[in-house]
């Protein structure tokens, strides 16, 4: 065996010396603090700690208390006892039933004894039900309840005003400011829109007029009707011109444009749904300006 070759691996430098020297020191110094070092982390004592736990004992005194509590007791009537309640107090399916065929006849019971009567429950679930029980007063005092005549004063009810219905195309700015909720500036609005359709043919038309609330819709639609004046002139839409379509409201200037070329190619309009093919028509209004139009 060659030991030379292996002698090789066995000679260093100085300074490799040294560096095993060190590793070796501090292989030793780690090895003595891990064995004589209490790394243990040592139990502090917190303020927070006590205040919580303090906290912790009034919760479980209240849990004890709570548990030790006895439960409240409810009385009931027991000629409304509901299936549930009577088998969770003890009585039978046929005691219960008893007692339902009984209240189908629209009778009541007015004791303790009449409802063992009427259920035919035993005397010692009897015993532990009547506590419970609780009668109406006047079950309590049938017999002075009886005798004691009752005289109830007559009611004088108000009769309710009939609302008369007025013309919206008729009324006037003091017939408006009488709602609530309509002053000055509102009831002059709505003047004013009438006068630009000459007059209304809807209700449903006080909708476009800006401001008005829902409550005050309400009201007009309360106390207002439209009639459609006998000598309103309605548009000729097969004869009228270009510029007499452009003025009414509904119809823009392209809409109106639109109409006379369309008439002009195809002839005259039939009905509102003729009308309501030209493009960018107002069809949600088509209802209300076939009102404002003569075919």
């Amino acid at each position: 065996m060659n030991f030379k070759a292996f002698s090789t691996y066995f000679r260093f430098t100085n300074q490799q010396r040294t560096g095993i020297f060190l590793l070796l020191a501090i292989i030793i110094i780690l090895q003595a603090v891990y064995f004589f070092v209490d790394f243990s982390v040592a139990d502090r004592d917190f303020p927070e700690k006590q205040k919580w736990m303090a906290l912790q004992s009034d919760v479980d005194s209240l849990k004890s208390s709570k548990f030790n509590e006895k439960q409240k007791v409810y009385t009931f009537n027991p000629n409304f006892i509901s299936d549930y309640k009577g088998y969770k107090l003890g009585m039978s399916t046929q005691e219960i039933d008893r007692l339902l065929a009984f209240r189908k006849e629209n009778k009541y019971v007015g004791s303790a004894e009449e409802f063992q009567e009427v259920t035919k429950i035993s005397d010692s679930l009897l015993l532990v039900m009547s506590p419970l029980f609780k009668f109406p007063d006047w079950v309590q005092n049938k017999t002075s309840y009886n005798k004691e005549k009752r005289e109830y004063p007559k009611k004088d009810y108000e009769k309710k005003e009939k609302i008369v219905l007025l013309d919206i195309n008729e009324a006037s700015q003091e017939d408006l400011i009488k709602l609530y909720g309509i002053g000055e500036a509102l009831s002059l609005r709505i003047l004013k829109q009438k006068e630009i359709f000459g007059c209304f043919v809807s209700m449903e038309q006080m909708n476009d007029i800006w401001g008005l609330s829902p409550e005050v819709l309400l009201q007009l639609n309360t106390h207002f009707k439209v009639l459609i004046p006998s000598n309103f002139k309605r548009i000729k839409i097969n004869d009228a011109s270009l510029k007499e379509l452009s003025q009414f409201p509904y119809f823009k200037y392209a809409i109106a444009r639109q109409i006379v070329t369309a008439r002009s190619m195809n002839g005259n309009f039939d009905n509102i749904e003729d009308l309501a093919k030209i493009k960018d028509f107002p069809v949600d209004k088509a209802k209300i300006i076939s009102l404002y139009l003569e075919f």
